[in-house]
């Protein structure tokens, strides 16, 4: 049984804490997400049951599971902690003009064309503002969103949810398959295995692989590879040298035109499949900021990689899009 209830204050971290603990059931997981040692965790969770003078958590369990009590609490706070981060956003939202510092994290598919073309935007947009531009893997941009190191990042959305963050779906990108204009063997008889032309794909700890890898799975689809990367660009080039085939998208298709004379790009055979790109922020980040991103980001993608695919490959054009 926890103790009486403290004098001190309800403290909100706590209570922040007490969300991602009800969600992730780790304490592990919650201090990763929190940036606290797993102590510090343990440590504010205790304090909330103090305060209240209840039993949260069934501390024999483990891990720990919520009471009755706990549930019922859960439950009772959700909207109040809501309406506390919405109030917090809009508090900050402000004049854009007025921003002075701006942290964004975008993936590697949009370095060389739709982010330049972003932060030249943003420059003007805020011209008061320091920026600060951070490119990596979306499980990274992810975590440092979660850490409070980004207030915004341009992502690959994870299957995990994302529900401590706040998601604005921007594209969807279906996979395709992307062999050399050289290949003698059919499309069906490459992906079952049938001919010498090995797989190309990308590296196990990117997202985007992680769900190519789950399609082939449940297609019972098993393919031997002698090449991993986690570099688009190597992948096309790679390919149009006849090296093998790869899975990939049209976005990440439409980056490589260099190479696109000696690659042809193909529906992947059976059900469809895709990725969605969003823009995930903070729930503290302003909405003014997130509508300018959003719309020079989403402009950007049709001017230079959608109306391109679309005329190139017309049968993309139901399935590569924008996501209103």
């Amino acid at each position: 049984m926890a103790t009486h209830a403290s004098n001190k204050e309800l403290n909100l971290k706590g209570l922040e804490l007490f969300q991602t603990y009800a969600r992730t059931h780790s304490l592990q997981e919650t201090a990763e997400e929190s940036g606290l040692s797993i102590s510090t965790v343990s440590h504010h969770l205790r304090n909330l049951e103090n305060h209240l003078g209840v039993d949260l958590f069934d501390h024999s369990r483990r891990p720990m599971i919520l009471t009755p009590t706990g549930r019922n609490f859960l439950r009772n706070i959700a909207q109040a902690m809501q309406a506390i981060r919405k109030a917090t956003a809009e508090a900050s939202a402000g004049n854009v003009a007025d921003a002075s510092y701006l942290r964004i994290g975008t993936i590697e598919d949009l370095d060389s064309d739709v982010t330049p073309e972003l932060a030249v935007y943003l420059s003007q947009k805020m011209p008061d503002c320091n920026f600060l531009y951070h490119t990596g893997a979306s499980h990274e941009i992810i975590k440092m969103l979660r850490h409070r190191e980004l207030d915004l990042g341009i992502v690959t959305t994870p299957a995990k949810s994302t529900n401590d963050l706040i998601e604005w779906p921007l594209l969807r990108d279906p996979f395709v398959a992307v062999l050399p204009v050289s290949a003698e063997s059919s499309l069906p008889d490459i992906v079952a295995g049938k001919a010498k032309l090995p797989f190309l794909q990308f590296s196990s700890d990117l997202i985007i692989a992680a769900q190519i890898e789950a399609q082939l799975r449940r297609l019972g689809v098993q393919l031997p590879n002698k090449f991993k990367c986690g570099n688009n660009q190597t992948l096309m080039a790679m390919v149009a040298a006849g090296a093998g085939w790869t899975i990939t998208t049209p976005l990440l298709f439409s980056r490589a035109r260099r190479f696109q004379p000696k690659l042809r790009m193909h529906p992947f055979p059976g059900k469809s499949f895709g990725r969605t790109l969003s823009l995930i922020t903070s729930p503290d980040c302003a909405q003014s900021v997130i509508d300018l991103v959003s719309y020079k980001v989403r402009s950007e993608l049709s001017r230079q990689a959608i109306a391109e695919t679309h005329r190139i490959t017309p049968w993309l054009k139901d399935q590569f899009a924008l996501i209103d």
